[in-house]
């Protein structure tokens, strides 16, 4: 399979002196942190991929975060190339012959089956072809026959006061239509669980995984922090916690750029997570335990300070990114064990769910106690949403839970007086 890795990539200046070629550090060029590179199976790097990540960020086109996310589409892609033997510069008279036509009907198939999200389908199509523009852009790539057909779409704008105005933009006929799957959906198109599969999945993974795990998910379903938060958490950020002046036994966590020290968030969001006297101590426990020192022992000097680190001393993600490869590994065989023993609750866990579980949790008692607060202000700040949009679909999917509850209960009463009821007397 194709892979994905990050370096911190160097721009060098060329310089000659009579037949001799020299490169050297361009001092007036900022080194790029975890530039995105893919690389075939057979290890072999596929530069004309690569030379695009690199271009977008020398040439200030775009942010590193912004080309890491689509190169992890791009990886998708690649994969596939190598799957099912195809070239990625294969583009035969027969239109339904071409990769990125094929490419477009086995990702409309993946997201049919639900493999893959109807987002994630989109994104996947549209970063391949922003690839391909580049291609034909710097003339790398010639074809007899195109490799998409141009469409005009007209997009309709309202104003401030109402006013219309369309706008037309330039689209393909490879396009894939992101279709949301119907019905209530959190953050990142996931569910909660309940809270009986909650405590089954913390007991088995405090009985089959390993430590770093079971801590992990218990931060996750106990105070709804992202992975990359959780993953850059860092041992004097459990040292500085500090105990909630209104509510017992709760401290709070600095998180955030603008925490000391710094703690990665999404959208750069400073503030305090709510965490549990039990979990904190639990987490002061381990990072002075054998096990976890045994791991900064291999980590080098940036990374010793991380709560989490892998059996090699890595981090659980790169820094800003809520991704993880050693995470997925992780959840996989977690799931994979579950699934032996027959454990439901596991089939099609992710990780993320944590944080929509206790989403919901929150969201549940905000409503139940029925104060003066709003409850959408409450799970916007347990939550660190950089907008109170996203924790109304909390609130929102909580009201209508309960709504479909009542509904349910009042049918299951009049279904079961139907079934219960005495038969008629014979009328003939």
């Amino acid at each position: 399979m194709a892979r994905l890795e990050y370096i911190d990539f160097t721009p060098h200046q060329l310089s000659t002196s009579g037949e001799a070629v020299t490169w050297s550090p361009d001092t007036s060029a900022k080194v790029v942190v975890s530039l995105p590179q893919l690389y075939w199976s057979d290890c072999k790097p596929w530069r004309e991929a690569n030379i695009w990540a690199r271009n977008r960020i020398t040439n200030r086109e775009v942010e590193v975060e912004t080309v890491q996310s689509d190169f992890s589409s791009l990886l998708i892609y690649a994969n596939w190339l190598e799957e099912s033997k195809t070239s990625w510069l294969n583009f035969p008279m027969k239109r339904s012959d071409r990769c990125l036509v094929r490419f477009r009907g086995w990702l409309i198939d993946q997201r049919d089956s639900g493999t893959l999200s109807p987002s994630n389908t989109s994104k996947c199509m549209r970063c391949a072809v922003k690839l391909y523009r580049w291609f034909y852009e710097i003339g790398m790539l010639r074809t007899e026959y195109p490799a998409w057909a141009n469409v005009l779409v007209p997009i309709r704008i309202a104003d401030s006061v109402g006013f219309e105005r369309t706008i037309t933009v330039t689209s393909t006929d490879l396009k894939i239509s992101n279709r949301k799957a119907p019905g209530d959906q959190l953050e990142d198109g996931l569910l909660p669980i309940s809270t009986v599969d909650r405590e089954l999945i913390l007991s088995f993974a405090q009985e089959y995984s390993s430590k770093e795990v079971f801590l992990i998910l218990s931060l996750g379903f106990f105070t709804g922090m992202r992975l990359q938060t959780i993953a850059s958490l860092k041992i004097q950020t459990l040292e500085r916690a500090v105990a909630h002046q209104q509510i017992p036994e709760m401290y709070l966590l600095a998180v955030g750029p603008g925490a000391v020290p710094p703690v990665s968030t999404k959208f750069g969001v400073t503030g305090h997570i709510l965490i549990h006297r039990l979990l904190l101590d639990e987490l002061r426990k381990y990072v002075y335990g054998i096990q976890r020192l045994q791991r900064e022992a291999k980590a080098n000097k940036a990374n010793r300070d991380l709560v989490f680190l892998t059996r090699y001393g890595n981090p659980y993600a790169r820094d800003g990114s809520d991704k993880s490869t050693a995470m997925n590994v992780e959840m996989a065989r977690l799931r994979r064990l579950g699934r032996a023993a027959g454990i439901k609750a596991l089939h099609v866990f992710k990780f993320h769910q944590s944080r929509c579980t206790f989403g919901t949790e929150a969201a549940s008692i905000a409503i139940k106690a029925n104060g003066n607060v709003n409850p959408i202000s409450i799970v916007k700040d347990l939550l660190l949403h950089q907008k109170e949009a996203t924790a109304y679909r909390y609130v929102k999917f909580v009201q209508k839970t309960h709504v479909k509850i009542e509904v349910a209960n009042e049918f299951s009463q009049a279904l079961m007086g139907v079934i219960n009821r005495k038969p008629l007397p014979d009328a003939r």
